[in-house]
């Protein structure tokens, strides 16, 4: 047989025929305008490239252009109709949804637990959106079923798992929480994914008041029931306290029910507090529990050798759920679920065995079909984004990333107790910065209740007239009994001390006459 030849043949043009007539319906040809397609490309991309990329990175536009929900509704003319519209009306269409989505990449967007842009990662979600790849098997994705492995492999090599262990990208952190709590009810009763809930005893799962709420939502997603997750006290720093986690499985155990899981959490989602992971492993280790790291937020301290002290212990982790999309900068989403396990446990606990995409006699080794691992069967390919960026500023480069983040904090927390009017809720542990702006009618007021309920609505008028103004984004909320505080995320490395000054003088513009 000639291969050259047969492969030429593969790469010709095909011939045209004579028209097909089928169903009402001329079957020859595309009917997509190759041309017109390949036009309407290039005119998008330069456009995305300025207002989604440059713009938004830039300090001196605006972080959003708010506009309230039917007035947005108006601009964008949501309706879909019969006909459809030409290029460039399509084109201005994707300029409005540019210029009206806030800028996450921007230097003074501190909303959410992710922001800047990395033009690594973001050219790596170019690629993958433009070839749309699944990854269930080898033989549909073989560029990212590798680069997932090897990010896998190295991010458990942080994690000091001697053995490594196994993993796999989930779509966000609150999946692979929802993960940790199936393998692990599956690790202590196999008989589960068959046999389902009936007769099976009550299931109580460990977590802080501080934990994430996904963790409730897992439960009765799972049925486990919200009822069944213990909460745990935390101390004041919002740190799990074990002896309060010890006293709650006896009192499981008291109950006649079945203790199997602990949350722990490394970086909580408010005060950014980690959770003292060896002295709950020991508890973990005593009463045969499996324990779960939420690291979504604080796994990237890992990379630090200043700072992965704050995640001693990790290495006792059963499994770990850590973000690369939050402090690392990886693009949304990017978020790896990975379990201390190498007995084929997630497959064993996932796997339905499909033959239409996992057949035993293919011609390649089939361990790299890592699809039955997932609840999911379509699934992208979350971990290339991040592998290239990793590629391309290296493991130093990400370690730069959190010391610089961690000093901004650091002196973000100190300019607030040199400044009058603002007080920090407690010193930061990590990247976190929560404080209060009192403003100038309520700085001779004694921290009565009637104060407090007053600073509760400082915060709130304040983001109101922030968003507005387009001028920055920080975060605020409540938090058990304390009134409405601000918290400030430091990320990206394209924020400068400059912005972080900004921040509390444009906090006390905005504030000053409340």
């Amino acid at each position: 047989m000639n291969t050259a030849k047969n492969e030429s043949q593969c790469n010709t043009a095909p011939v045209r025929k004579k028209a097909v007539l089928m169903d009402g319906i001329y079957l020859n040809g595309p009917t997509l305008d190759i041309k017109a397609a390949e036009v309407f490309v290039q005119e998008a991309l330069p456009l995305i490239l300025e207002e989604a990329v440059w713009k938004a990175i830039d300090v001196r536009e605006k972080v959003c252009e708010w506009q309230p929900p039917e007035r947005l509704k108006e601009i964008l003319d949501l309706e879909l109709k019969e006909e459809g519209e030409d290029h460039s009306k399509i084109l201005e269409r994707c300029k409005d949804a540019m210029r009206y989505s806030v800028k996450t990449g921007h230097p003074r967007f501190f909303n959410q637990l992710y922001a800047g842009m990395d033009p690594y990662s973001l050219v790596g979600r170019f690629i993958t959106e433009a070839i749309n790849p699944s990854l269930y098997t080898y033989e549909v994705a073989p560029v990212f079923i590798l680069t997932e492995e090897a990010v896998l492999k190295k991010m458990m090599g942080f994690l000091g798992w001697e053995k490594e262990g196994d993993g796999i990208f989930s779509p966000g952190g609150s999946v692979s929480n929802m993960y940790a709590v199936n393998v692990a009810r599956y690790n202590h009763m196999p008989g589960i994914k068959e046999q389902g809930l009936s007769g099976m005893p009550r299931l109580i799962l460990f977590t802080s008041q501080e934990c994430h709420y996904s963790v409730a939502k897992a439960a009765a997603f799972l049925g486990i029931g919200t009822n069944n997750v213990y909460v745990v006290s935390s101390d004041e720093r919002g740190k799990m306290i074990p002896a309060e986690l010890e006293k709650q499985v006896l009192r499981a155990k008291e109950e006649g029910a079945l203790p199997f899981l602990v949350n722990a959490t490394s970086g909580t989602t408010v005060l950014g507090a980690f959770d003292p992971l060896e002295d709950i492993a020991d508890i973990c280790q005593k009463y045969s529990l499996w324990l779960h790291v939420d690291a979504c937020w604080g796994g990237a301290a890992l990379l630090s050798q200043k700072h992965r002290h704050l995640l001693k212990g990790i290495h006792r982790a059963n499994s770990v759920a850590w973000n690369p999309h939050k402090m690392l900068m990886a693009g949304l989403q990017c978020c790896a679920f990975m379990v201390r396990d190498k007995t084929g446990l997630l497959q064993r606990c996932h796997s339905a065995q499909a033959s239409y995409l996992f057949q035993k006699d293919k011609f390649y080794d089939i361990s790299y079909d890592t699809g039955d691992k997932s609840i999911q069967c379509s699934r992208k390919p979350d971990a290339f984004k991040f592998w290239l960026m990793w590629k391309a500023v290296g493991t130093r480069g990400l370690e730069e990333r959190v010391d610089r983040a961690l000093a901004l904090a650091r002196y973000l927390a100190e300019e607030i107790k040199k400044r009058e009017g603002f007080q920090l809720l407690m010193e930061p542990e990590y990247a976190n910065i929560c404080f209060w702006y009192i403003p100038p009618s309520l700085r001779k007021m004694p921290e009565c209740s009637e104060f407090w309920e007053k600073i509760h609505k400082v915060a709130p008028v304040i983001k109101e007239r922030m968003m507005k103004k387009g001028s920055m984004m920080v975060g605020y909320q409540p938090h058990g009994n304390r009134a409405n505080f601000f918290r400030q995320i430091v990320i990206s490395p394209q924020v400068s001390r400059e912005d972080m000054d900004f921040v509390l003088d444009e906090i006390e513009a905005l504030g000053k006459d409340l």
